[in-house]
């Protein structure tokens, strides 16, 4: 019997062999370690702000939008998420990884009623981008926390607000620069910002002469004035960057008066690659790659007129 009784256990070895190498066993994967995670892709909050102006002048709702999808699809490890005014839900600014502000400045800026809670989002390195009047907060406490998370403000009394054609002839090196070449474009260009002192901490990112024409206006908050003047024909700086000591980011752009500025494959890449450097994201050599919007797309969102 036990001859027998081998050859019966052999052969179904045998058979279990063959049966595993045509049918191999699922792979079982280990169970989670208790309280890890996967972690999350980065998020970039858009706030934008309402409308103010004329038909293609301060489209903040639209330029957010679409904004916030060409950064989407050129950094798929981005979440975007775009809100109309101040966000009130208490979990708007969880995981962000950056906040871009696109909308009114000055007295009715609205980050003026959230400063230190936007502060403390700051301490905790979470990036900040201001686009166009968004850069203008009123001196003080407001300027100085803009100071310390940009790096400079429109300033009344001191900065200006043109509309002209400015011509970026050169561009530093820098990942917010990366693909974008010189270009000439006509927008509402503020210049003359208040910066930190010796520019502490701030890389200037767009610079060129603004010519005399720009201040041919009579003095005023926002015209022209004494000091302004006195600097007539050297480079002023119209967009740059931070890195705050907390270890977060801040990048200011005073172009974006009109909604037509996005369409320029420059202007884009530049606002693009700033907002996922802010947030810590790759900027590939080239800069963020994104189509040109179409004559329908830039139709889309805009402010009832």
């Amino acid at each position: 019997m036990r001859p027998l009784f081998s050859l019966f256990i052999v052969g179904l070895l045998s058979v279990g062999s063959l049966l595993m190498a045509f049918f191999p066993a699922p792979t079982v994967q280990p169970d989670p370690v208790p309280g890890a995670s996967v972690p999350a892709n980065k998020r970039v909050v858009f706030i934008a702000g309402g409308c103010s102006h004329g038909a293609g002048e301060h489209e903040h709702k639209a330029g957010c939008l679409l904004l916030a999808k060409r950064l989407k699809q050129a950094v798929p490890t981005l979440e975007t998420e775009v809100f109309a005014g101040w966000p009130t839900a208490p979990n708007a600014f969880d995981g962000a990884a950056a906040v871009v502000i696109y909308g009114d400045g000055g007295d009715s800026h609205m980050v003026l009623k959230h400063l230190e809670s936007v502060n403390a989002l700051m301490k905790k390195g979470v990036g900040l981008v201001c686009i166009h009047y968004a850069v203008e907060v009123p001196k003080g406490q407001a300027g100085n926390y803009f100071l310390d998370w940009l790096g400079g403000y429109f300033e009344t009394y001191w900065s200006v607000n043109p509309v002209w054609t400015a011509e970026y002839r050169s561009l530093p090196k820098h990942a917010i620069t990366s693909g974008v070449k010189p270009f000439t474009i006509n927008d509402e260009w503020y210049y003359h910002m208040r910066f930190r002192k010796n520019m502490e901490g701030v890389t200037p990112i767009l610079t060129t002469v603004p010519p005399a024409s720009t201040l041919e206006r009579k003095d005023g908050p926002h015209e022209g004035n004494p000091a302004v003047r006195a600097e007539a024909g050297q480079p002023q700086h119209m967009a740059w960057c931070r890195e705050r000591p907390d270890g977060g980011r801040g990048f200011g752009i005073t172009g974006g008066h009109y909604h037509r500025v996005w369409t320029d494959d420059n202007v884009r890449k530049l606002v693009l690659n700033a907002i996922s450097w802010v947030a810590k994201a790759d900027v590939p050599a080239g800069g963020l790659a994104s189509s040109k919007p179409t004559q329908e797309e830039m139709g889309q969102n805009l402010c009832p007129h």
